[in-house]
């Protein structure tokens, strides 16, 4: 049995102790901004630079939802974000459980020509992509207007591919989904197939066997996938920039993009308030997929 002496005691403790001197730095230079964000959130006088608020007050998100579009540019991106992120959760498991339940030679190629997709810069994809829907929003267009006549326009906010959520959305998810993907396939392969093998000898149908067996199992990998599909998602300025023109159709980041630009002087207290609502969403998603995260990263479930 190995002897510890005081000396190696004590160099221990030193350096356990310049190591959490070391983290909390960081933690602190990372957490002030954070901090500057609520407190002029919150600020009647609103500076650039980090004070005490002399002067508490809600007026600022009161603003952003009464006398700018703060509620809209919500609203839109909740319900892009969000469509993008459960349309990647339902194709990364289904298609994750088929990658990993497949055996051909292809399977490899496939899912390392796949992540292509994310280490190509979005910049270099923006162009082709935004001919390509541009030609298949003409196409919808010239389809709706003899049938629809004037209502065409609001249909065509909903499904039209450039200048509507439905481009929108299906790039987003196109962006997101390599990467879940393979986070799905690995989950999957992490578990055993003795659950499903057991279902089916109980006559359990296919359905059956997805909606009582998998879907449980497949809940922590689900979460891990979601939860970065709508993190990435939640913060792309550039693809909304370039595929959404509507005032009416635009999401927060590019709110803040217009409250930052102002022609008169910045009102940070309504810059901050849009800001810390932008935090919100993120903050929530990862406290309900946090306790999932463990699980999916440690290995799935063992059996």
């Amino acid at each position: 049995m190995a002897v510890v002496t005081p000396s190696e005691t004590a160099n221990k403790r030193r350096s356990d102790l310049i190591a959490y001197a070391t983290l909390s730095l960081i933690s602190i230079f990372c957490a002030v901004p954070f901090f500057w964000v609520l407190l002029a959130s919150l600020d009647g006088n609103a500076q650039l630079f980090l004070h005490w608020p002399e002067q508490w007050t809600l007026a600022n998100y009161i603003r952003v939802f009464t006398r700018e579009d703060g509620a809209k540019w919500l609203f839109n991106s909740l319900l892009v974000v969000g469509s993008a992120t459960l349309l990647v959760m339902v194709l990364a498991g289904l298609g994750g459980y088929a990658l990993s339940r497949t055996k051909a030679w292809w399977k490899l190629p496939f899912l390392y020509a796949i992540l292509l997709i994310r280490v190509l810069p979005p910049t270099a994809l923006v162009v082709p992509l935004y001919k390509f829907l541009l030609t298949l929003n003409n196409a919808e267009a010239a389809v709706l207007r003899p049938i629809f006549g004037s209502y065409a326009r609001d249909i065509m906010r909903w499904t039209g591919f450039i200048d509507g959520y439905l481009g929108l959305i299906l790039v987003l998810a196109t962006m997101q989904l390599p990467l879940a993907l393979w986070i799905m396939k690995t989950f999957f392969d992490g578990l055993p197939r003795d659950y499903e093998e057991a279902a089916l000898m109980d006559g359990a149908t296919l359905i059956q066997r997805i909606r009582r067996v998998l879907i449980p199992l497949a809940l922590p990998g689900l979460a891990a996938a979601g939860l970065f599909a709508f993190m990435s998602a939640w913060g792309d300025f550039l693809l909304p920039l370039i595929f959404l023109s509507s005032p009416e159709l635009q999401t927060l980041p590019l709110g803040l993009f217009r409250a930052f630009l102002r022609i008169n002087e910045i009102d940070y207290g309504l810059l901050t308030a849009l800001a810390f609502i932008y935090l919100l969403p993120a903050v929530i998603a990862f406290g309900f997929a946090r306790r999932f995260l463990v699980q999916t990263f440690s290995g799935g479930v063992k059996g």
